[in-house]
């Protein structure tokens, strides 16, 4: 769950940075949040098919 509090943070960190007009730091933080987001994708689809598969008792 750390990683997805941490692409949220990243979210809003972006939101604040476009609205207050810093593009450079609105995009980076939204790739960095965009890439977390995914990280986080990816370990939850493994461990989900772990449990269904080898985890079943």
């Amino acid at each position: 769950m750390t990683i997805l509090k941490w692409a949220v943070i990243f979210f809003v960190v972006s939101i604040m940075a476009g609205i207050l007009g810093f593009t450079g730091v609105s995009a980076a933080s939204a790739d960095v949040a965009r890439v977390l987001f995914y990280i986080f994708a990816a370990i939850l689809v493994v461990l989900l098919l772990l449990g269904i598969t080898i985890f079943r008792a």
